[in-house]
């Protein structure tokens, strides 16, 4: 049975940073593509970045550009998202999910169009992320 947990959010001030984690059970982190999406309350879901199967190129948000870093771990099985440079406007839910053997064309859905009906295979409960002085 696949599971992605999500961990590392929390409390942060603006101007602050974390780093999520998101690691995959039952499964091989490298045959997947990993998207890390976001909600805020009220607002609809949107992607924040992407890291593809196998060579793990990796895309993101406009507003995430220059903000994040997605990186991959294969011997921990997991994906991380580094966030700097935090603002309020960052406040919400962000979970992972992931699609088997996804590439290019699933990342640019799940992170350059933020499409709302990409499908994946699993994703995780989430981990909230609070931006607040």
């Amino acid at each position: 049975q696949v599971q992605l947990v999500e961990s590392g959010g929390g409390l942060v001030q603006p101007g602050g940073a974390l780093r999520l984690s998101c690691t995959v059970s039952g499964a091989i982190v490298d045959y997947y593509a990993i998207g890390w999406f976001r909600q805020a309350p009220g607002k609809e879901r949107e992607g924040v970045s992407c890291l593809t199967s196998g060579e793990g190129e990796s895309y993101y948000a406009k507003f995430a550009k220059g903000r994040a870093t997605i990186s991959r771990d294969s011997a921990k099985d997991t994906v991380y998202l580094q966030l700097n440079n935090l603002t309020p406007e960052d406040t919400a839910d962000y979970f992972c999910a992931a699609s088997l053997g996804g590439g290019a064309w699933w990342c640019t859905e799940v992170a350059e169009r933020s499409t709302l009906d990409i499908q994946f295979d699993y994703r995780g409960q989430g981990t909230q992320v609070t931006v607040s002085s």
